[in-house]
């Protein structure tokens, strides 16, 4: 698992590896500019967005920011959410001495306000497979949401988990649908689970029966 950037220059990335690769795929000299548009907590797999020109990054992330994107993630969580779909609305705000999030008041000076919509997709006791719609995009924000609900993600134990995973915690960014920045024809781009969820024989299960 691959940190998207932010690390030592001799600790692989996400970006160092993907200019690498452009680098050589189109035979360009010198350095690569790719601009990160979308990042992962460090945990987390799947989609990250990523924009070879500065003209593209810079239209990609005001669609972003104006919520043109649709983000979607699969997540396996603990017990069983009730109702089986529906809507969260929570405020959250920073805990930086545990580098964390909690939900807090409205009225608290930091909160910011995190939406999301869920579909239960399949549950075998003690776990559920459920797809997640996001609206806002706040640091942890399915983690500590479906937490708080009494579900944390399976592996997530920063947030309470007791499922353990062998290798992050099982939420995944499976698919983003969104315009391209310069030809405006839609885009429907989507990531393979990963190897662990696989490897996983609960997690198989939840999977074979849902699809």
């Amino acid at each position: 698992m691959l940190a998207t950037m932010g690390v030592s220059e001799t600790t692989p990335s996400l970006l160092a590896t993907a200019k690498e690769y452009v680098r050589r795929k189109y035979r360009k000299p010198g350095n690569v500019y790719l601009g990160v548009v979308s990042r992962l907590d460090a945990p987390v797999t799947g989609l990250v967005l990523l924009a070879r020109t500065s003209k593209a990054a810079a239209r990609l992330s005001e669609a972003f920011r104006l919520r043109q994107v649709e983000k979607t993630y699969l997540a396996v969580v603990e017990d069983s959410p009730s109702p089986s779909c529906g809507k969260l609305e929570h405020y959250l705000r920073k805990d930086e001495r545990h580098r964390k999030m909690h939900v807090a008041s409205a009225e608290h000076p930091q909160a910011q306000l995190a939406r999301l919509e869920y579909r239960v997709l399949n549950s075998d006791w003690p776990m559920s497979l459920v797809e997640i719609a996001l609206d806002t995009g706040r640091k942890h924000q399915i983690r500590v949401q479906l937490a708080f609900t009494g579900h944390p993600i399976v592996g997530d134990r920063k947030y309470g988990a007791k499922i353990p995973l062998a290798d992050g915690i099982a939420l995944h960014a499976r698919r983003l649908s969104l315009l391209h920045p310069v030809r405006r024809d839609p885009l429907r781009l989507e990531a393979p689970l990963p190897p662990s969820w696989r490897r996983h024989p609960s997690i198989v299960k939840l999977l074979r029966t849902a699809e």
